[in-house]
């Protein structure tokens, strides 16, 4: 059974000008499908565009040219509002810092992407709640970031972007602030989640994740390489 494209991305291209004439090229023309179900490791050194990559496959940012078809939608030529929508609706985000707001809950951050939603206040108390307990942090829920482990706060993270059940997680050197051992145990969750149904993709420059993906493409200078 052939599985769903999720994202397809056709000659894609970022330019950047720097100075008065000098024209960067983030990204040189990059081909690539996402099906569903499936890790990809976004792999190469800083400076090689994967972060580049990520914020225009999420619509965060917009391409120079070149073709991003989300769910057989072209969403390169989304207006803002649209871009906003899909990411609410359909991606979740893991970043390195886990960008946790701090004077809040680890509940509560999890809470935060389903609001505003058509669920109760206590229905997405439920949910968020059965997440932590998923993610082993039950007896966390109430405590503040600061209070918890490197790793518990990724998991928070990742309790975040799995809320709105999204159909990609794309996450930023997830486990580039964590020990060894506990960024095995996160790769493994993430790997987990994948099984389940989300797609996900991986930038990286940690070549030890490799053995987590079902993919590695490698980027170098902008370009994929073979």
């Amino acid at each position: 059974m052939s599985m769903e494209v999720v994202l397809e991305v056709e000659n894609l291209t970022k330019t950047y000008k720097r100075g008065r004439t000098e024209i960067v090229k983030a990204l040189d023309e990059i081909n690539l499908k996402l099906y569903e179900a499936e890790m990809i490791l976004l792999y190469g050194p800083s400076g090689s565009g994967k972060s580049t990559m990520l914020n225009l496959l999420s619509g965060l940012d917009t391409p120079s040219s070149g073709s991003i078809k989300f769910l057989g939608k072209e969403i390169s030529k989304f207006s803002e509002k649209d871009l906003t929508n899909l990411r609410r609706k359909y991606v979740g985000f893991v970043f390195q810092s886990w960008e946790l707001i701090p004077n809040i809950t680890a509940l509560e951050n999890v809470e935060i992407p389903l609001y505003p939603s058509n669920l109760s206040s206590a229905e997405i108390r439920t949910k968020s709640s059965s997440l932590l307990k998923r993610l082993d942090l039950l007896d966390r829920e109430y405590h503040y970031p600061g209070e918890l482990s490197g790793g518990e706060q990724q998991r928070v993270a990742l309790a975040r972007a799995l809320v709105k059940e999204p159909k990609v997680i794309f996450a930023d050197e997830p486990t580039g602030n964590l020990d060894q051992a506990t960024g095995d145990m996160i790769m493994r969750m993430l790997k987990t989640i994948c099984r389940q149904g989300t797609s996900i993709i991986i930038a990286t420059h940690n070549e030890e994740l490799k053995e987590y993906a079902d993919r590695v493409i490698r980027l170098q200078n902008g370009k994929l390489m073979s």
